[in-house]
C-alpha cells in the first residue's frame, strides 16, 4: 500500500507497542548521526500544532469514537508530511519518525477500525528506507511502563473499547491486540525485527549498522562514534 521513497532523502522510523525502547533507540541514532555532521530532522508521532488542541479536547471529553479517533491522527500525520518531512526528503534530508503509519494499522485496527481503509488513509505516504520494529514481550513492555508512570490514560489503556473495567488490565489486552497487528505487519511490509530485550547499547550497534549499510554504500564511512551518543 506505501509507495517507495523516490526523494533523495532518506526515511528511518521505528515501531513498536509501549515500552519496546524505540523511543531510546531513535533518540540516541539522531544524536550519533547529527555528530557525523548529517542533515538530520525528527518527527514524532501526534506532534502537528493543526489537531494538537482538537486531539487535547477530545481526549478530556472521552468524546472519539475508533473511527473519529483514526481520522484525526491521520490529519496529524499529514500535515506533518506535507509541512516536514516531505520537504526535507526532497532537500535530501535524512528524517527520523518515532512512529509512522504502521502505528495506525496497529492501534486504529486493534481499535476495530477496517484493517484497508486505514491503509488506504495512508496511501499518500511513502515506504521508509529502513523501518525498525522493537519487539518485546508483552510482560516486559507492560512492565516497562508501569515502572515509569504515575498513571496510564483512558485511550493509551484501550479504556473506550470496554476490554475491562481495571485500566491495567485494559492496557494488557489493548496491547497484545496491538502486539498481533504489528507481528502480522513484519513481512506484508518488511519490518526489520530487532530485539527490544537486548541491551541498549546492543540494540543500538545493531539500529547503526543498518543505518550505515542504507545510507552509505558508495560513499564515504560514518565514524563508529560511541553508542550513548557522543
Amino acid at each position: 500500500m506505501l509507495r517507495p521513497n523516490d526523494y533523495e532523502g532518506k526515511l528511518i522510523v521505528v515501531e513498536g507497542i509501549d515500552g519496546s525502547g524505540k523511543s531510546t533507540q531513535i533518540d540516541l541514532l539522531n544524536k550519533w548521526l547529527q555528530s557525523q555532521g548529517r542533515a538530520v530532522y525528527f518527527s514524532e508521532w501526534n506532534s502537528s500544532d493543526l489537531v494538537k488542541s482538537t486531539t487535547r479536547l477530545a481526549k478530556k471529553r472521552r468524546a472519539f469514537t475508533p473511527t473519529t479517533f483514526s481520522l484525526l491522527q491521520a490529519t496529524d500525520f499529514a500535515d506533518r508530511w506535507e509541512n516536514h518531512i516531505q520537504p526535507l526528503l526532497k532537500a535530501g534530508a535524512i528524517v527520523l519518525a518515532d512512529r509512522y503509519a504502521f502505528t495506525a494499522f496497529a492501534r486504529d485496527v486493534a481499535r476495530g477500525v477496517d484493517r484497508q481503509w486505514v491503509r488506504n488513509l495512508y496511501s499518500f505516504a511513502p515506504r521508509p528506507d529502513i523501518a525498525l520494529y522493537f519487539r518485546v514481550p508483552l510482560h516486559i513492555a507492560v512492565d516497562r511502563i508501569l515502572s515509569s508512570r504515575a498513571r496510564i490514560k483512558y485511550y493509551e489503556a484501550g479504556m473506550d473499547l470496554g476490554l475491562s473495567d481495571n485500566v491495567v488490565t485494559s492496557f494488557r489486552l489493548f496491547q497484545q491486540r496491538i502486539l498481533d497487528e504489528y507481528d502480522k505487519m513484519v513481512d506484508e511490509f518488511g519490518l526489520t525485527v530487532i530485539d527490544g530485550t537486548l541491551p541498549i547499547h546492543e540494540q543500538q550497534l545493531l539500529v547503526r549498522s543498518i543505518t550505515h549499510r542504507v545510507l552509505l554504500g558508495g560513499q564515504e564511512q560514518l565514524a563508529p562514534g560511541n553508542v550513548g551518543g557522543e
